[in-house]
Protein backbone atom coordinates (compact mmCIF):
# COMPACT_ATOMS: atom_id res chain seq x y z
CA UNK A 1 0.00 0.00 0.00
CA UNK A 2 1.01 3.61 -0.62
CA UNK A 3 -0.21 7.10 0.25
CA UNK A 4 0.18 8.94 -3.04
CA UNK A 5 2.69 11.34 -1.45
CA UNK A 6 5.61 11.32 -3.88
CA UNK A 7 8.99 10.91 -2.18
CA UNK A 8 11.23 11.54 -5.17
CA UNK A 9 11.31 11.61 -8.94
CA UNK A 10 13.50 9.32 -11.01
CA UNK A 11 13.63 8.26 -14.62
CA UNK A 12 13.50 5.23 -16.88
CA UNK A 13 17.03 4.02 -17.62
CA UNK A 14 16.55 0.84 -19.59
CA UNK A 15 13.77 -1.34 -21.05
CA UNK A 16 14.22 -4.98 -22.04
CA UNK A 17 11.49 -7.01 -23.75
CA UNK A 18 11.20 -10.51 -22.28
CA UNK A 19 8.71 -12.91 -23.92
CA UNK A 20 5.75 -10.55 -24.01
CA UNK A 21 6.45 -8.45 -20.97
CA UNK A 22 9.12 -5.95 -19.90
CA UNK A 23 12.04 -5.72 -17.53
CA UNK A 24 12.90 -2.13 -16.61
CA UNK A 25 15.69 -0.33 -14.81
CA UNK A 26 14.75 2.79 -12.86
CA UNK A 27 17.08 5.54 -11.68
CA UNK A 28 15.66 6.40 -8.25
CA UNK A 29 17.07 9.92 -7.94
CA UNK A 30 17.22 11.01 -4.29
CA UNK A 31 14.93 8.21 -3.08
CA UNK A 32 16.56 6.50 -0.08
CA UNK A 33 16.91 2.82 -0.95
CA UNK A 34 18.89 1.89 2.19
CA UNK A 35 15.86 0.16 3.75
CA UNK A 36 14.66 -1.47 0.50
CA UNK A 37 15.32 -5.15 -0.17
CA UNK A 38 14.58 -7.53 -3.02
CA UNK A 39 10.85 -8.26 -3.23
CA UNK A 40 9.81 -4.90 -1.76
CA UNK A 41 7.32 -2.70 -3.61
CA UNK A 42 7.92 0.78 -5.01
CA UNK A 43 5.15 2.82 -6.65
CA UNK A 44 6.58 3.95 -9.98
CA UNK A 45 4.31 6.53 -11.61
CA UNK A 46 1.53 4.98 -9.55
CA UNK A 47 2.31 1.40 -10.56
CA UNK A 48 3.22 -1.01 -7.76
CA UNK A 49 6.43 -2.67 -8.96
CA UNK A 50 8.35 -5.43 -7.19
CA UNK A 51 12.07 -4.82 -6.84
CA UNK A 52 14.01 -7.61 -8.57
CA UNK A 53 17.45 -6.01 -8.41
CA UNK A 54 19.08 -3.18 -6.48
CA UNK A 55 22.02 -1.17 -7.75
CA UNK A 56 23.62 2.19 -7.05
CA UNK A 57 20.83 4.81 -7.26
CA UNK A 58 18.27 2.50 -8.73
CA UNK A 59 16.32 -0.74 -9.02
CA UNK A 60 15.00 -3.18 -11.58
CA UNK A 61 11.45 -4.54 -11.89
CA UNK A 62 9.32 -6.66 -14.20
CA UNK A 63 6.12 -5.40 -15.82
CA UNK A 64 3.47 -7.95 -16.78
CA UNK A 65 1.25 -7.81 -19.90
CA UNK A 66 -1.73 -6.96 -17.62
CA UNK A 67 0.11 -3.94 -16.22
CA UNK A 68 1.19 -2.88 -19.70
CA UNK A 69 -2.42 -2.99 -20.92
CA UNK A 70 -3.67 -0.67 -18.16
CA UNK A 71 -0.81 1.80 -17.75
CA UNK A 72 1.40 4.08 -19.81
CA UNK A 73 4.55 1.99 -19.48
CA UNK A 74 4.38 0.64 -23.02
CA UNK A 75 4.59 4.26 -24.29
CA UNK A 76 7.43 5.42 -22.05
CA UNK A 77 10.79 6.12 -23.62
CA UNK A 78 14.23 6.15 -22.03
CA UNK A 79 14.55 9.21 -19.82
CA UNK A 80 10.83 9.29 -18.94
CA UNK A 81 10.52 11.11 -15.61
CA UNK A 82 8.75 9.03 -12.93
CA UNK A 83 7.13 9.68 -9.55
CA UNK A 84 8.45 7.32 -6.86
CA UNK A 85 7.13 6.24 -3.45
CA UNK A 86 8.19 3.37 -1.22
CA UNK A 87 5.49 1.18 0.36
CA UNK A 88 4.07 2.59 3.56
CA UNK A 89 4.74 1.12 7.00
CA UNK A 90 2.54 0.96 10.11
CA UNK A 91 4.23 4.10 11.41
CA UNK A 92 3.90 6.07 8.16
CA UNK A 93 1.73 9.18 8.23
CA UNK A 94 -1.16 8.80 5.82
CA UNK A 95 -0.83 12.24 4.27
CA UNK A 96 -2.63 11.37 1.05
CA UNK A 97 -5.09 8.48 0.79
CA UNK A 98 -4.86 4.70 0.61
CA UNK A 99 -3.36 3.81 -2.75
CA UNK A 100 -2.88 0.22 -3.91
CA UNK A 101 -0.61 0.88 -6.87
CA UNK A 102 -2.99 -1.15 -9.05
CA UNK A 103 -3.75 1.27 -11.88
CA UNK A 104 -7.32 1.13 -13.20
CA UNK A 105 -6.72 2.77 -16.55
CA UNK A 106 -5.54 5.81 -18.46
CA UNK A 107 -6.84 9.38 -18.14
CA UNK A 108 -6.05 12.22 -20.54
CA UNK A 109 -5.24 15.84 -19.74
CA UNK A 110 -7.74 17.98 -21.66
CA UNK A 111 -7.20 21.50 -20.31
CA UNK A 112 -4.64 23.38 -18.20
CA UNK A 113 -5.71 26.70 -16.64
CA UNK A 114 -3.50 28.91 -14.43
CA UNK A 115 -5.41 30.27 -11.41
CA UNK A 116 -3.46 32.61 -9.12
CA UNK A 117 -0.51 30.53 -7.80
CA UNK A 118 -2.28 27.25 -8.50
CA UNK A 119 -2.87 25.45 -11.78
CA UNK A 120 -6.11 23.70 -12.70
CA UNK A 121 -5.81 20.50 -14.68
CA UNK A 122 -8.89 19.03 -16.34
CA UNK A 123 -8.71 15.34 -17.19
CA UNK A 124 -11.00 12.92 -18.96
CA UNK A 125 -11.51 9.46 -17.44
CA UNK A 126 -12.69 6.34 -19.28
CA UNK A 127 -16.46 6.12 -19.01
CA UNK A 128 -16.30 2.88 -17.02
CA UNK A 129 -14.13 4.57 -14.35
CA UNK A 130 -15.79 8.00 -14.19
CA UNK A 131 -18.48 6.76 -11.79
CA UNK A 132 -15.82 6.04 -9.15
CA UNK A 133 -14.58 9.65 -9.09
CA UNK A 134 -16.60 11.68 -6.54
CA UNK A 135 -16.52 15.43 -5.94
CA UNK A 136 -13.99 16.17 -3.16
CA UNK A 137 -12.90 12.55 -3.32
CA UNK A 138 -9.39 11.32 -4.01
CA UNK A 139 -7.75 10.00 -7.15
CA UNK A 140 -4.21 8.89 -7.82
CA UNK A 141 -2.65 10.35 -10.98
CA UNK A 142 0.77 8.96 -11.93
CA UNK A 143 1.23 8.03 -8.28
CA UNK A 144 0.14 11.42 -6.87
CA UNK A 145 -2.75 11.62 -4.39
CA UNK A 146 -5.01 14.47 -5.54
CA UNK A 147 -8.42 15.90 -4.64
CA UNK A 148 -11.19 16.22 -7.21
CA UNK A 149 -12.55 19.78 -7.15
CA UNK A 150 -15.11 19.68 -9.95
CA UNK A 151 -16.81 17.07 -12.11
CA UNK A 152 -18.49 17.35 -15.49
CA UNK A 153 -19.54 13.91 -16.79
CA UNK A 154 -16.26 12.11 -17.58
CA UNK A 155 -14.23 15.27 -17.00
CA UNK A 156 -12.79 16.13 -13.59
CA UNK A 157 -10.71 19.03 -12.30
CA UNK A 158 -7.63 18.95 -10.08
CA UNK A 159 -6.26 22.11 -8.50
CA UNK A 160 -2.50 21.76 -8.07
CA UNK A 161 -0.45 23.88 -5.66
CA UNK A 162 3.12 25.03 -6.50
CA UNK A 163 4.78 22.56 -4.09
CA UNK A 164 3.21 19.57 -5.84
CA UNK A 165 4.15 20.91 -9.27
CA UNK A 166 7.75 21.44 -8.12
CA UNK A 167 8.20 17.97 -6.60
CA UNK A 168 6.39 15.70 -9.06
CA UNK A 169 6.09 15.17 -12.80
CA UNK A 170 2.98 17.37 -13.09
CA UNK A 171 5.04 20.24 -14.49
CA UNK A 172 5.59 18.05 -17.56
CA UNK A 173 1.87 17.50 -18.20
CA UNK A 174 0.51 19.00 -21.39
CA UNK A 175 -2.89 18.97 -23.05
CA UNK A 176 -3.14 15.46 -24.51
CA UNK A 177 -0.83 13.84 -21.94
CA UNK A 178 -1.91 10.33 -20.94
CA UNK A 179 -1.56 9.51 -17.24
CA UNK A 180 -2.07 6.50 -14.98
CA UNK A 181 -5.34 6.67 -13.04
CA UNK A 182 -6.25 4.77 -9.89
CA UNK A 183 -9.72 5.53 -8.53
CA UNK A 184 -10.67 5.49 -4.87
CA UNK A 185 -10.76 1.96 -3.46
CA UNK A 186 -13.67 2.67 -1.12
CA UNK A 187 -15.94 3.48 -4.08
CA UNK A 188 -15.10 0.14 -5.67
CA UNK A 189 -15.72 -1.81 -2.45
CA UNK A 190 -19.06 -0.08 -1.90
CA UNK A 191 -20.21 -0.91 -5.43
CA UNK A 192 -19.33 -4.57 -4.90
CA UNK A 193 -21.12 -4.70 -1.54
CA UNK A 194 -24.25 -2.95 -2.81
CA UNK A 195 -24.51 -4.83 -6.12
CA UNK A 196 -26.89 -7.80 -6.14
CA UNK A 197 -24.94 -11.03 -6.35
CA UNK A 198 -25.34 -13.07 -9.52
CA UNK A 199 -24.16 -16.18 -7.72
CA UNK A 200 -26.46 -18.28 -5.56
CA UNK A 201 -25.23 -19.55 -2.23
CA UNK A 202 -24.58 -23.29 -2.26
CA UNK A 203 -27.37 -25.44 -0.88
CA UNK A 204 -26.90 -26.52 2.73
CA UNK A 205 -27.83 -29.82 4.37
CA UNK A 206 -28.05 -28.07 7.75
CA UNK A 207 -31.49 -28.37 9.37
CA UNK A 208 -33.06 -28.02 12.83
CA UNK A 209 -33.49 -31.79 12.98
CA UNK A 210 -29.78 -32.30 12.34
CA UNK A 211 -28.84 -29.68 14.95
CA UNK A 212 -31.12 -31.38 17.54
CA UNK A 213 -29.71 -34.82 16.80
CA UNK A 214 -26.20 -33.47 17.30
CA UNK A 215 -27.16 -31.89 20.64
CA UNK A 216 -26.70 -28.26 19.59
CA UNK A 217 -30.31 -27.29 20.31
CA UNK A 218 -32.94 -28.66 22.66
Amino acid sequence: MFTGIVEATGYLMEVTKVTGDLSVKINSGILDLSDVKLGDSIATNGVCLTVTELFNHGYSADISPETLSLTGFDRYSIGQKLNLEKALTISTRLGGHLVSGHVDGIAQVTRIVPNARTTEYWLSAPIELAKYIPLKGSVCIDGISLTVNEINAQQFKLTIVPHTIAHTTIADFQVGSLVNLEVDQIARYLERLLSPSTEQAPASDLSMALLKSAGFVQ
